[in-house]
């Protein structure tokens, strides 16, 4: 039995092998291989291949689709919002055009569903007006504590073209943060070889931060920082490693050091992103939350 499949646009320049697994079966790879190798898949009536990029509007034709067995993985179940929560997240909304949306991210909720979270971003926007007929594709991502802007693309498109603004530095973001004591005015530059694991293998990679004290006094101090490199946690490691950790982390922290105010989040906000699309200068900014204002105005910074 011969099955066809037409590429949308979302799909455009993506490889084969992921768009099958997105649109037919989430089957093993050695399987889509070997379906290959027995000439039951032909793209443009032509033998494929698992490393061809597939093009907007190829036709895509199956062979002996029916003997396929369906993957063990069950497919992750998506978090459905209330009316109520779609009309509440709308408020965040900084820009929304026909290819991708800025947001000011609230405290308290990660990017995606992870282990221990479900509640999540993208679930969300996928449910709101702004998504109708499309889905919302992650370019960058926030901690789960940490507010600020944020952009997510409408299409894969201009999530490859952020992807690749990222990878060569030309997507510049700016935040601030309340650190505990006084940092020293000569520390302007963070430059650090920060450690993580990834299935248990010890990964070291180098990270970039600039540093600019806008006020502080001897508790606490309140900082703009542009991070260069964007590693895991970045800004919350090389605070801590200089012996100022954000206020409200509890993950990276100094037992010793406890802030005279109670606070739900961390003090990290990310304030400000800026790039530039075919010679169009895009320039967004985040107003942090009101605890932030509050914890400011408290220490009369």
């Amino acid at each position: 039995m011969l099955k066809k499949f037409l590429v949308n646009d979302d799909y455009h320049n993506s490889r084969f092998d992921r768009w099958f697994k997105h649109n037919v079966s989430n089957i093993p790879q050695s399987l889509i291989e070997k379906l290959i190798r027995k000439k039951k898949i032909k793209i443009n009536k032509k033998k494929a291949k698992t490393s061809y990029r597939v093009q907007s509007n190829d036709t895509i034709e199956l062979y002996g689709l029916e003997d396929l067995k369906p993957s063990n993985k069950s497919s992750k179940q998506k978090y459905k919002p209330s009316e109520k929560e779609k009309g509440i997240y709308s408020k965040f909304i900084i820009e929304n055009n026909d290819n991708f949306i800025v947001i000011n991210k609230p405290s308290g909720i990660p990017v995606q569903s992870g282990t221990k979270s479900y509640k999540n971003i993208i679930d969300i926007l996928n449910e709101t007006k702004f998504f109708e007929n499309r889905k919302p594709f992650i370019v960058h991502r926030l901690d789960k504590e940490t507010s600020g802007v944020m952009i997510v693309a409408k299409n894969r498109e201009y999530a490859q073209l952020f992807t690749s603004l990222f990878r060569i530095r030309k997507i510049h973001k700016t935040y601030l943060a309340i650190a505990h004591g006084r940092v020293k005015k000569n520390i302007n530059l963070l430059q650090d070889n920060l450690v993580t694991y990834e299935k248990n293998k010890k990964v070291v990679q180098k990270a970039i931060s600039h540093l600019k004290i806008l006020k502080n006094n001897d508790d606490y101090s309140f900082l703009e920082l542009k991070p260069i490199t964007g590693r895991k946690h970045q800004l919350r490691k090389q605070l801590f490693n200089i012996g100022h950790p954000i206020v409200g982390d509890d993950k990276y922290f100094i037992t010793s050091l406890k802030s005279k105010f109670k606070n739900k989040n961390i003090m990290l906000h990310a304030y400000k992103i800026k790039f530039m699309i075919n010679n169009i200068k895009y320039n967004f900014e985040a107003q942090y939350n009101e605890e932030f204002q509050k914890f400011i105005k408290k220490l009369k910074l």
